[in-house]
Formats: C-alpha cells, sequence, structure tokens
C-alpha cells in the first residue's frame, strides 16, 4: 500500500547569474536560468502527477518579487526555506512536516529522471522502511522520503561532496532506521552533466 506523503521540493528563483552557475561556461547566464525554469517546472509537476499526497513549494527567496514571472502550476503550497546551511533548511521542512503527521518526502529539482513513476515507488517503499532514498552520481541524492525526523540527519553534512549520500546512510544506519536504496540517477549540475538531460530538451545539450 502507497502511504499518503508530503513531497516538499526545494528550488531556488531561476534568476541569471544566481541558478546553475557551474552550467554558465556552457549556456551563459540566461540559458543557465532558463534551464533551472525548465527543470522546476518538470519537478513540480512530477510531483504533482505522481498524486501521493500534498505538494508544497519550498522557495529561495521567500519573495514574491523573485518568483513573479515564474508560473507556477496551481495546487501547490508555497513556503520559505528560511535561513541557515542546507541542513538547517532541510531539517525545518521536514520536521514541519513529519509534526504535521504524514510522512515527508524532500527533493530537489536538478534530477529530471526523477519521474513520477519513481516517486511513487519511494513513496511505496516507505510503507515497510522507515527511510527511502534515491542516490546520484556524483555522490548526493535527489531525493530523500521518512517517516520520522531526527536533527542529525542533516547535520554538519559535506553538502556539494561525493560524501553526502554515504553520511546520510550512515545517519540512518546510527538511528537504527531501515533504509531503502532507490536507483541511481543524474544530477544536471555540470556542462557534462547535460548528456543526461530528457531526449526531448536537445538545445541544451552541447
Amino acid at each position: 500500500m502507497t502511504p499518503t506523503v508530503h513531497t516538499v521540493v526545494f528550488a531556488k528563483a531561476p534568476r541569471p547569474g544566481r541558478v546553475k552557475t557551474r552550467l554558465i561556461p556552457a549556456l551563459g547566464p540566461a540559458g543557465a536560468a532558463e534551464l533551472a525554469a525548465r527543470l522546476l517546472a518538470h519537478a513540480l509537476a512530477q510531483a504533482l502527477r505522481a498524486d501521493l499526497g500534498p505538494v508544497e513549494l519550498c522557495r529561495s527567496p521567500d519573495d514574491d518579487r523573485a518568483w513573479g514571472a515564474v508560473e507556477l502550476p496551481p495546487g501547490l503550497i508555497l513556503s520559505g526555506q528560511g535561513d541557515g546551511d542546507l541542513g538547517a533548511r532541510l531539517a525545518r521542512a521536514a520536521g514541519r512536516v513529519i509534526a504535521g503527521g504524514r510522512p515527508a518526502l524532500l527533493m530537489g529539482t536538478d534530477c529530471p529522471a526523477l519521474t513520477a513513476d519513481r516517486l511513487h515507488a519511494m513513496a511505496r517503499a516507505l510503507g515497510d522502511a522507515d527511510a527511502a532514498i534515491t542516490p546520484v552520481a556524483d555522490g548526493g541524492y535527489a531525493a530523500l522520503g521518512f517517516n520520522h525526523c531526527h536533527p542529525d540527519l542533516f547535520r554538519d553534512v559535506p553538502w556539494s561532496t561525493p560524501t553526502v549520500c554515504q553520511v546520510t546512510a550512515a545517519r540512518l544506519s546510527a538511528l537504527g532506521w531501515s533504509l531503502h536504496h532507490c536507483p541511481t540517477l543524474h544530477d544536471i549540475d555540470e556542462p557534462g552533466d547535460l548528456r543526461h538531460l530528457p531526449p526531448d530538451w536537445p538545445e541544451y545539450r552541447p
């Protein structure tokens, strides 16, 4: 049985020079921002299509002026990421969702292969395991779902390094939580990652 899950999509406003900066050498500031906007739209569409429960866009910055040009689908919950490093922001959102009585599924927007079917698989896994993770090839993860929350899960994680997924799995093990590993996918962070974009996005391929 697939449980009802509260999905939280973390995203930055797709403004030129502020997002996907590592892709600027290949796409330019405007092109990188355009790709960020398309990745955001795709991630939100997949989260809504999965139909697992509430879908929340956790924004940075939480400022309507920064998001004014971004067309968002109806039915989203909007929230702000708040202050602190990524760990603090993830912990804040996770704690809020779990306190509301639903499992949490936290995801970014950098992985177009994280489809509605894959999100469904993660939610199904939470029917049997305490947590489910979708790793990405660079050592991070595209999504993390869990039935409980603990602040140690996100504290002092070496974000943006090849050990993020490994450290997170070790934290989960130390907490005594069971973990379901989903297939490894690819994030779109560096120019070399553009080859992993969907085939129908040829305008961003080198």
